[in-house]
């Protein structure tokens, strides 16, 4: 975000608004797969989704649930470039520091 941020400032022809989610998108269940094979541990269980929908709400749960499918479109055609873009060099920098 911070380098989305800093080429905003510096790039005068971005205006409005800019998303900063990475343009790799994924389920809940695939990032929980690969944060797990980067721990090197293994996924037991799953939050059956009646328990999710219970304690967030039916609205709210769909984000956790279905996501959002959003896209950078306008991050990308501005020339920013994602250091991670995609999950797995994400959650591998994210677990060097854990293990």
């Amino acid at each position: 975000m911070v380098n989305l941020i800093v080429q905003s400032i510096d790039n005068e022809s971005m205006h409005g608004r800019y998303n900063g989610v990475s343009p790799g998108i994924v389920t809940n269940r695939e990032f929980t797969n690969v944060f797990a094979r980067k721990l090197r541990r293994p996924v037991f269980w799953s939050v059956p989704s009646s328990v999710v929908e219970y304690i967030v709400g039916k609205e709210r749960s769909s984000i956790l649930l279905q996501g959002q499918s959003v896209k950078p479109k306008r991050t990308l055609e501005s020339g920013f470039e994602f250091k991670f873009s995609d999950i797995d060099s994400a959650l591998s920098d994210l677990t060097k520091i854990l293990l």
